[in-house]
């Protein structure tokens, strides 16, 4: 994606419109969304880093993946067996997460391969439960290990001011923040972060499947450009 269009009036109708059904397809998006390939510029701050990031269905995931091989870190993916994925990186973990066995399954696989974990992305799409369940062994893990590692939650803005129209949706989010303060506050002695990002409405396919095209057109709308 161009600097021209990364740098538009959010106002103005930049997207055309159109409309997918699911499954969705970034190819046929104009333009194609930008997970990073070609203009995400590394620095190597994850340099030798195990990161496990937990795939979701707005390809959020996948910029994220790419950002943190970029910058040098080993990077486990956990992915829905159902989920098309390309091998492009380390190791490939399918299985659903709303598991306690499959959240067990990864981090025993992770540390009998690398001996540690690193970085933990909460970014599976229906995570509530799994949130959970994968913190509190995922936390013993980091307690024993003392090597100051670090959680990231993936929110969204809804969970801090909700639409209308997605109130279920608000509210899973709403509880991934106050989840992530508590977890905060519980972890701080031990020298583990934890903090949630909160993403507003991005260019991915999900948008194509779930907005009406009237949307596709000012999803931005309000939002300053930086």
């Amino acid at each position: 994606m161009s600097q021209k269009e990364l740098h538009v009036d959010p106002k103005k109708p930049s997207f055309s419109r159109q409309e997918q059904d699911s499954p969705d397809y970034d190819c046929k998006m104009n333009p194609v969304p930008d997970y990073g390939l070609n203009s995400y510029k590394a620095t190597e701050e994850l340099q030798d880093k195990i990161a496990i990031i937990t795939d979701d269905d707005s390809n959020i995931d996948r910029a994220v993946a790419w950002a943190f091989a970029c910058e040098g870190a080993t990077v486990i993916i956990s992915y829905l067996n159902e989920h098309e994925v390309q091998k492009k990186f380390n190791k490939l973990l399918p299985g659903d997460i709303n598991k306690e066995e499959q959240c067990k399954k990864i981090i025993d696989i992770t540390l009998s391969k690398f001996q540690r974990i690193d970085i933990l992305v909460n970014n599976a799409a229906f995570q509530e439960k799994a949130l959970s369940d994968y913190s509190e062994y995922l936390v013993k893990q980091m307690i024993l290990d003392n090597n100051r590692e670090a959680i990231i939650n993936v929110g969204s803005v809804q969970g801090y001011d909700s639409s209308a129209e997605i109130i279920d949706y608000a509210i899973t989010k709403a509880t991934i923040v106050g989840f992530t303060k508590g977890l905060a506050r519980k972890l701080l002695k031990k020298g583990i972060r934890v903090n949630c990002v909160a993403p507003g409405t991005a260019w991915t396919p999900l948008v194509m499947s779930s907005f009406p095209k009237n949307k596709n057109v000012t999803f931005a709308e309000g939002c300053p450009i930086i």
